[in-house]
């Protein structure tokens, strides 16, 4: 029988990489520009965990009371599996959203940018959004859009903004890198679900690519990723490659992904991306900090 212990497994696998990389590489950004601040860095790191939380408790009560959770190949899921009850998961969610809130403002309040909120309020309706409400947007295909805009445009942007003040080119040349790795582990998620998500109608991107299609789409992500690191390089110091250090776990993934691997088979997909992730920011961030 599935236990809260595998959920919790499960969810540390999507939440660390994908709140840790963004404020990684916008802190390396910050250092590079001799604006690091500690305060700022943990307050975004704060915002970018509790928004991953809170978003991996809305998915799961949203699908649960949905009813697309029946059939599920990956980590197992809490109202679905009914180890925890709606009423409890949705609580949750929404605690987890109101921690990133308070962590936000004391962030606008820093960085006197308050026009922020708007972010803000932003990032906490996709989150909810993306499996929530009459029309979510994960299931018309929008999801990968919304995960590369918030966390890594925005995280990363965010990041370095409130901590230097302003962003340059090369901070969105980062913010691309961290986001289409975000979106590369999206992407072999809803590859992994492709059968079942379209069985129970969610008509996520990967049901619309197809199988091939997908799989061409997770390859061409993890090479915008390498392009966006070469370019960030060229536009800041040669120590930034040492971003390309993740490419190293992003391998195997690529060559599983191309000779067809499904079902369970992703799941080690799914966690090597998103070590290959933390891997990436933690070069960029200490190259950029050696550089700067």
């Amino acid at each position: 029988m599935a236990t809260a212990g595998q959920w919790l497994e499960g969810a540390r696998v999507r939440t660390l990489p994908a709140a840790v990389s963004p404020v990684l590489a916008g802190s390396g950004i910050a250092a590079f520009e001799d604006d690091f601040g500690v305060l700022a860095a943990l307050l975004c790191l704060v915002v970018a965990l509790a928004l991953q939380v809170g978003v991996n408790y809305a998915n799961d009560y949203s699908d649960g009371i949905r009813g697309t959770d029946a059939d599920r190949v990956g980590p197992m899921r809490l109202v679905g599996s009914g180890v925890a009850t709606p009423t409890s998961v949705r609580t949750a969610a929404f605690a987890s959203f109101g921690v990133a809130a308070v962590a936000g403002l004391g962030l606008v309040v820093l960085s006197q940018l308050w026009w922020l909120l708007v972010v803000g309020v932003a990032a906490i309706a996709a989150a909810w959004f993306y499996t929530g409400g009459r029309r979510p947007y994960g299931y018309l295909g929008l999801g990968e859009l919304f995960v590369f805009v918030f966390f890594g445009l925005v995280a990363v942007g965010g990041t370095a903004l409130v901590q230097v003040g302003h962003t340059t080119a090369a901070t969105w040349a980062a913010a691309v890198a961290i986001g289409a790795l975000a979106c590369a582990i999206l992407v072999a998620n809803n590859l992994r679900d492709l059968h079942g998500d379209a069985a129970v109608g969610k008509r996520t991107l990967a049901t619309r690519l197809g199988d091939r299609g997908t799989r061409l789409f997770f390859v061409g992500l993890v090479l915008v990723s390498v392009v966006a690191v070469i370019v960030l390089a060229s536009l800041t110091t040669w120590w930034a490659l040492l971003g390309l250090l993740g490419v190293i776990l992003l391998a195997g993934p690529v060559r599983l992904v191309l000779s067809g691997a499904t079902g369970r088979a992703l799941i080690g997909v799914l966690k090597l991306v998103g070590l290959g992730e933390l891997a990436m920011a933690a070069g960029l961030a200490l190259g950029l900090a050696i550089g700067g």
